[in-house]
């Protein structure tokens, strides 16, 4: 067993209560003396405690989705002026329990052309990215299933799988509709993964690693102060990543029925929506850990409590654009990434490579000048992109004069007279 699983505070309470460990960090045993299993047992002691705490941990993000979706209806309910959200049960905690009774006993419909291995096995590969995640985010100080070294690294090979299941999901069900909405859905996470491992190559540059617990460690100044223009690329690429509004045209119900999960229902399609909204707290977890400073903060509250206070908002955010913003058509979705989001990356990366080349090791005070320095490029490359992007470069698709708008008939002409 390697001796870094005991830096973390959670898993060596439980292991040295287990255990007969001479390791140091375990010295006068734990709670319950000195071990509870014999000598020599200390690999089941490993199992035991890794067991227990991906149960506890993946137990504790199931139970947030649920209050992230009652957070979520509650706010949109005031949003839009609807007040069911609100009014079903106490303060609306009864609408997610209802939607979860709904899912558990749906019928659970197979489509007859359908190839049910793939069909079946698609939403549980969906699951997977959302799951892996969590071992490597560092919710607090030593609160970690795992510190990898290429912790960043292993995220954006982790929640590339998810194009898998999509495209499992559009083909096993056999159905024209799904399989568009697969194909969209693929296109669009491509697109938006590229500007996001490039918005995290300025982080690392600073952090000097890509181990999650040392991107935390480095932030004396968080970066989303130092890297503004990678904060906000990696931001609008996570809502496309998650499919979230306005992004989620691969999905939506008014383009292709649902899209590649339009033939799922009960239980299946409860997977399918439960890993959505696990990504979309996973998401903001990974936001808060790289550019919050995950849970640094003042002492006298926990660093646990700093992660999940720096949390609420960025899930507010989410929840806010998804509110406010239309959806986008899936042309200006892949346009914005190749031609805005792909160039602002690239600005981002430019600028951290050559003040890293100026200051490889910077002070605080060189920290501040550095702030400064990107929030004057975030301003002039945002403001040049969307001019070069805005309504004039990225103009409605060309029509034939055939199929162009009739022009409004001036007032007082009848219908059908000559102009």
């Amino acid at each position: 067993m390697g001796t870094n699983f005991l830096d973390n505070s959670f898993f060596r309470n439980i292991y040295c209560n287990l255990s007969k460990s001479d390791d140091i960090r375990c010295s006068g045993g734990g709670w319950l003396g000195d071990g509870i299993l014999p000598a020599g047992f200390e690999w089941l002691a490993f199992l035991i405690t890794a067991v227990v705490m991906a149960m506890v941990l993946i137990n504790l993000v199931l139970g947030s989705v649920l209050i992230f979706i009652w957070a979520e209806r509650r706010l949109l309910g005031r949003f839009q002026s609807r007040s069911g959200p609100n009014r079903w049960g106490p303060y609306g905690t009864l609408t997610p329990v209802a939607d979860a009774i709904k899912t558990m006993f749906k019928e659970d419909i197979v489509p007859t052309a359908a190839d049910r291995w793939v069909f079946n096995a698609a939403p549980i590969v969906m699951m997977v990215p959302a799951t892996m995640v969590l071992a490597v985010i560092p919710w607090g100080t030593g609160t970690f299933l795992a510190d990898l070294n290429i912790g960043i690294l292993f995220i954006i090979a982790i929640t590339s799988l998810s194009t898998f299941a999509i495209v499992m999901a559009g083909w096993g069900s056999q159905n024209r509709y799904a399989m568009f909405g697969a194909m969209r859905a693929v296109a669009m996470l491509i697109s938006y993964e590229i500007p996001m491992a490039l918005s995290l190559l300025g982080v690392l540059m600073l952090a000097g690693s890509l181990s999650l617990v040392s991107v935390v460690n480095a932030q004396d100044v968080p970066f989303i102060l130092v890297q503004p223009l990678g904060f906000l690329v990696f931001f609008i690429a996570s809502i496309a990543e998650i499919n979230r509004a306005p992004f989620d045209v691969a999905e939506a119900e008014s383009e292709l029925g649902a899209g590649y999960h339009s033939d799922y229902s009960g239980m299946k399609f409860g997977l399918f929506l439960n890993a959505e909204f696990m990504a979309t707290i996973l998401s903001a977890a990974v936001i808060v850990a790289v550019f919050l400073s995950g849970g640094r903060g003042w002492s006298f509250i926990p660093s646990q409590g700093w992660f999940i206070i720096k949390m609420i908002p960025v899930l507010f955010f989410i929840v806010w654009t998804r509110a406010a913003w239309p959806r986008m058509r899936i042309d200006q979705i892949l346009t914005f990434a190749w031609k805005g989001l792909i160039i602002l990356a690239f600005i981002n990366v430019a600028v951290s490579a050559i003040l890293s080349f100026v200051w490889p090791d910077p002070t605080m005070r060189e920290l501040w000048f550095m702030v400064a320095i990107n929030f004057g490029v975030l301003i002039v490359s945002v403001m040049a992109v969307g001019a070069w992007f805005g309504p004039q470069g990225a103009s409605a698709p060309n029509m034939s004069h055939g199929d162009a708008l009739p022009r409004p008939r001036p007032a007082g002409q009848p219908s059908g007279g000559d102009s």
